[in-house]
């Protein structure tokens, strides 16, 4: 490992929601890919007090309007040499639109430099096999997938892109590919697949271990086709807002690192699509997405740890919350689910250091046609 934790100089235009409290969305990215030597401009698409998986919050959703005048003024400046830009969360399928017509508008921009430019999309629709946007929104986000680089769906939105219900590796390849196909996007990554929930996982040497998440990645070849890699981590007992976000700017950081690291030809190729030869463990998206989990790993583990303190110093010698006495049932589990979700809240200030220096424990498999089922 290189003795300077930082990547290669990358300026980035950030476009996510905002959150007042805790780290999700810009707030938790921008942090990311700053720790990394990153110099991120934000562009909020929403202001809300916290993340909405506390129930309640307060705050406002900027409209397609006010994202597209704040991008006309960092235009009439002269402001826009980017060299990536990460979009997440936008509010509506009108700001899913603004957005896209910015990454559109830089790529243009940079024509003339291939490889200088590089857009990396998160195309946030929901999770669970439940839509929590709009409807009009995913319409939105296949018209603007096309333009995208690098897209980073999880499962269920896999499934919506693709119009494949992923249940088995032999359908989760199906929807690899129907994704580079369809949307002719040089690189995938689905963020989280259980495979222990697929009804007939395959015995086999590679099957990953229980408990554990499979990350599904694939670059294209000059034909097309997917290379196809896998990282299994194991997965954690907790639920954690902003993983996502993390896994997103983390991935902005470390793949423009391994693709420097590559040489000076892939980053002057369009998209950063390396030649038909590399192999898929050696793609720089392969050995990026090993480092990007093995910080998430030990961040969600140091915050799980200080997790279950917060949440014992609140606990009373008989077992209930403090503060709880005297409440109704429904303010007591209230209360407790609040207090839960702020003692989740992504520990990340204080764990920069396993974003700068990982400890590489999770390697790129390649995932072969003989494998599947």
């Amino acid at each position: 490992m290189s003795a300077d934790p930082l990547v290669p100089e990358t300026r980035v235009l950030a476009i996510a929601s905002h959150v007042v409290y805790g780290y999700v969305g810009n707030k938790m990215a921008t942090l990311v890919m700053q720790s990394l030597g990153c110099d991120v401009a934000a562009l909020n698409t929403v202001h809300f007090s916290n993340h909405t998986g506390y129930r309640q919050f307060k705050g406002t959703r900027a409209t397609a309007e006010e994202i597209t005048a704040l991008y006309e003024g960092l235009c009439q400046s002269h402001l826009t040499d980017f060299d990536v830009m990460l979009s997440g969360y936008a509010p509506s399928a009108a700001a899913v639109e603004a957005v896209g017509a910015i990454g559109q508008d830089l790529q243009r921009k940079a024509e003339s430099k291939p490889g200088s430019f590089f857009w990396v999309l998160d195309p946030v629709m929901g999770d669970q096999g439940r839509l929590y946007v709009n409807d009009d929104v995913v319409p939105a986000y296949k018209k603007t997938i096309h333009h995208a680089d690098l897209i980073l769906p999880n499962q269920f939105e896999a499934e919506v892109l693709s119009g494949i219900k992923i249940t088995s590796l032999a359908t989760l390849a199906s929807a690899i590919t129907v994704i580079h196909a369809t949307y002719n996007v040089p690189h995938v990554i689905i963020t989280s697949v259980d495979l222990c929930k697929f009804a007939n996982p395959p015995s086999t040497d590679s099957a990953p271990p229980p408990r554990s998440l499979t990350i599904i990645g694939s670059t294209t070849r000059s034909d097309g086709s997917p290379r196809l890699f896998r990282v299994d981590v194991p997965a954690l007992d907790c639920f954690f807002s902003g993983t996502g976000d993390m896994f997103a700017a983390l991935t902005v950081a470390r793949l423009r690192e391994a693709v420097f690291a590559a040489g000076p030809d892939l980053r002057t190729t369009r998209s950063w699509v390396s030649p038909d030869e590399v192999a898929p463990t050696e793609l720089p998206l392969a050995l990026a997405t090993g480092k990007v989990l093995a910080s998430m790993h030990s961040v969600l583990e140091k915050t799980m740890e200080a997790r279950d303190a917060e949440l014992k110093e609140l606990q009373t010698t008989n077992g209930e919350d403090e503060g709880s006495a005297g409440l109704s049932e429904e303010e007591r589990s209230k209360l407790a689910h609040l207090r839960r979700t702020k003692a989740a809240e992504v520990r990340l200030v204080r764990n920069v250091r396993y974003l700068r220096e990982p400890t590489i424990e999770f390697h790129p498999q390649e995932w072969r046609a003989e494998d599947l089922p």
